[in-house]
């Protein structure tokens, strides 16, 4: 009753636009695309923020020292102070990032780039910096209950593998991209369930359990076409949970137990036309017994009752002739 499937569903560059226009919505255009900030080693900037505070010490030192004149020292006073702060709002440029993070810069409410370099890095201090994850992360929906393409009601759930492509547009495009992609998942997975019967009844149909492949990479397609607006990348994506409702699992568990035993009935009565074929044309090639139309009819006949029987068959000898 369940069914676990598997695939990578990077979409291919050829695919990507063809689902995009018609297996997904159609999402507007990003009005925003990641470019790299402008941003210095943190190093060197460190060092001159340090020098700079030094400096500042030095010269309200030395203006405290002074006892010349009052002008002397309360300029040296002055300028220590001033460089000293300088000096710290300079070093505020000043951040950290982590291998798997990016930091988006911001300038007065304008996109200013992003800084996707780790380690210790300097921008203007008068931008902000927003930390964003471009780590691999995975999203697993809740139990979904659906009815599929013929109208039977399923429960099914899957588990989407992403990272952020482009943090632009993560950042500018949506309000949150986290419950984006959680939104658009669910919302993927449904219509994938509502477009496909759970089983179908033509042999050359789709369905979710005999086609998972398939659906899977149309599920693929379909995200990928969703949550493209948002810089993200879908890396991998498949169902974890697929059956029937409880409500009709023990109706359909009959259908399929009454499918089963069809086909295996049909196997047997082809096995045994065979090996009544087979067995007639051996008798007839070895010339053992002289059959006319009415001892092949009853040899078919006995022959096709014991193969078939669901039953050990019980033999009854004949002492008399071939017709009593």
């Amino acid at each position: 009753m369940s069914s676990h499937t598997s695939h990578d569903s990077s979409p291919a560059p050829g695919a990507s636009a063809a689902g995009t226009a018609g297996d997904g919505p159609e999402m507007p255009a990003p009005r925003v695309r990641e470019f790299a900030a402008h941003s210095i080693g943190g190093g060197l900037a460190l060092l001159l923020g340090l020098l700079g505070l030094l400096l500042g010490a030095a010269l309200c030192a030395v203006g405290g020292a002074v006892v010349h004149t009052g002008g002397a020292q309360a300029a040296l006073i002055t300028t220590g102070v001033l460089v000293g702060i300088a000096a710290f709002f300079a070093m505020c440029g000043l951040n950290t990032v982590a291998p798997g993070e990016a930091r988006v810069v911001q300038l007065f409410g304008r996109y200013r780039g992003t800084i996707r370099q780790d380690g210790l890095r300097w921008v203007n201090p008068l931008t902000s910096r927003t930390r964003i994850s471009t780590r691999v992360r995975n999203h697993e929906t809740a139990v979904l209950k659906v009815n599929d393409a013929y109208g039977n009601p399923i429960e099914l759930a899957a588990v989407v593998v992403w990272n952020v492509r482009d943090t632009a547009q993560a950042s500018f495009e949506v309000d949150n991209f986290l419950e984006f992609v959680a939104t658009q998942t669910e919302a993927a997975v449904r219509h994938i369930a509502i477009e496909y019967p759970y089983d179908a009844h033509d042999e050359d149909g789709l369905s979710l359990r005999g086609n998972a492949e398939e659906i899977t990479e149309k599920l693929a397609v379909e995200l990928h076409a969703r949550v493209e607006t948002a810089g993200v990348r879908i890396i991998e994506s498949r169902f974890t949970h697929l059956a029937y409702a409880p409500e009709i699992a023990s109706a359909m568990l009959q259908r399929q137990q009454a499918g089963a035993v069809v086909a295996a009935r049909r196997q047997i009565v082809d096995g045994a036309v065979g090996m009544v074929e087979a067995a007639i044309a051996r008798i007839t090639e070895r010339d053992i017994v002289e059959l006319d139309s009415e001892r092949k009819a009853a040899m078919v006949s006995n022959l096709m009752v014991v193969l078939c029987g669901d039953r050990a068959a019980q033999p009854v000898l004949n002492t008399g002739s071939l017709y009593q």
